[in-house]
């Protein structure tokens, strides 16, 4: 759609548009969440529209993990109570919070931003593969737990990473039994996560 015909649209429109743009969000629930905001005060659609220029804005990647952050790096990287000897690989920032919300887990993390996949055209140049094994030629890594999604994009992805990562000498570890083969990490429930942290085996 050109500029010209996006002006054109009436705002009710081109708001249903774009928010059926969203993943998961077909247009009935577009059309929902567009006549909600329409419902509100002013302040409410500046408020959400300011955040997400906002978040746009002002979030970078960490330079360490990968993560999001406002700064250099972010407040966990940053945290010296967190354990720099174990890095939890994972394929997006989401899952990091997951993990995080189960309160198991003390270690740091580094965010891959994808899993590969071939069918889509991912490899692992398309990843944040070449930044973990700048991190662990710090020598300070003792353990990695591959936690990537049990599915087929997933199960590759910690394949490559274990060939890549095993000749260092660097324990590299899977999470347990617990997610569900199939699913994704992100909707995990917390105790599950935690069972999966606590029992994970070497890979």
């Amino acid at each position: 759609m050109s500029e010209g015909e996006r002006r054109n649209m009436a705002p009710i429109e081109r708001l249903i548009r774009e928010l059926s743009r969203l993943p998961g969000v077909g247009e009935r629930t577009a059309t929902r969440l567009a006549f909600f905001i329409m419902r509100q005060p002013p302040e409410f659609a500046r408020g959400l529209a300011g955040a997400i220029v906002e978040m746009k804005e002002r979030t970078r990647l960490c330079s360490e993990c990968m993560g999001l952050t406002e700064e250099d790096t972010c407040a966990i990287c940053r945290d010296p109570r967190r354990d720099p000897e174990t890095i939890c690989v994972v394929e997006h920032p989401q899952d990091a919070m997951a993990i995080e919300r189960t309160g198991a887990y003390r270690g740091r993390y580094h965010i891959l931003h994808g899993a590969i996949s071939p069918l889509d055209g991912i490899g692992p140049e398309e990843l944040k593969v070449a930044e973990l094994m700048r991190r662990l030629e710090g020598g300070r890594a003792r353990e990695i737990i591959i936690a990537t999604s049990a599915n087929v994009e997933g199960e590759a992805t910690a394949l490559y990473l274990t060939r890549l990562i095993r000749p260092s000498g660097i324990k590299v570890t899977r999470l347990a039994s617990g997610i569900p083969v199939g699913g994704s990490l992100e909707y995990v429930d917390a105790s599950t996560i935690s069972k999966a942290i606590e029992g994970r085996r070497e890979f």
